[in-house]
């Protein structure tokens, strides 16, 4: 049983209508808001486990409602939209998006991402081993293990590697990679961030040329997936 709380703020009816019947039937509870205004006052009063918020609604741009949101609200929130460029895909992920879905969008594809997402609700000290098949990432140790054999990996390529399994199934964009690992003075520098992935890729991917971890997001940044 899921029993998780989802608020869903989308001013279409139809989609409300199919977010609520997906959401039910798999053990969600889910609440509602039509509007932006009505979205953060429901989200303020009684913080649920992750929002769904749309990006175009009637009262106010969802990208601002976003930024209003992560001056305080600390669970996934995945966006659903008709918007589809790429432009609007990096900004939601850049103010503070979990994931990014374009309407109309496969509801099993939505069910997995909202699981993925909700893991990141976890207190990163619940759980600082992380396995996916024949790899294991200590975070409280700082060890990487493949085979059971400790993968020397270099401080950036752990710093950068970490990231990635704290945000698990999250698209991080090239600037927020940049930003992180490097500072802000580098998030045009995505030759850097090149480099390292392809580095990062020869050590823990089974077969570098066709990554299954470190998932490359066209135009937008990487995810990190577990095989588990």
């Amino acid at each position: 049983m899921n029993k998780a709380e989802i608020l869903v703020i989308d001013d279409e009816a139809q989609m409300r209508k199919l977010l609520e019947i997906t959401l039910q039937s798999n053990d969600y509870i889910i609440k509602e808001a039509t509007t932006a205004r009505e979205g953060i006052a429901l989200a303020a009063s009684h913080p649920p486990d992750m929002i769904l918020l749309d990006i175009g609604l009637p009262d106010e741009d969802g990208h601002s409602v976003l930024k209003k949101l992560r001056e305080w609200y600390t669970n996934p929130i995945i966006i659903l939209s008709v918007q589809s460029s790429e432009e609007d895909i990096v900004k939601a992920l850049d103010n503070g998006a979990n994931d990014y879905l374009v309407k109309p969008f496969r509801t099993g594809e939505l069910l997995a991402r909202m699981r993925s997402a909700l893991r990141l609700a976890v207190p990163e000290d619940a759980n600082p081993v992380f396995k996916s098949d024949d790899l294991v990432i200590d975070l409280a140790t700082r060890t990487v293990k493949k085979n059971n054999e400790t993968i020397k990996l270099t401080a950036t390529e752990y710093t950068l590697l970490a990231l990635f399994v704290k945000n698990e199934g999250k698209v991080l964009t090239h600037h927020y990679l940049l930003r992180e690992v490097w500072g802000p003075g580098y998030i045009d520098q995505s030759q850097y961030l090149r480099v390292f992935i392809a580095q990062l890729r020869k050590k823990i991917e089974n077969d570098p040329n066709r990554p299954e971890l470190i998932v490359t997001e066209s135009g937008v940044g990487y995810r990190f997936v577990s095989k588990e």
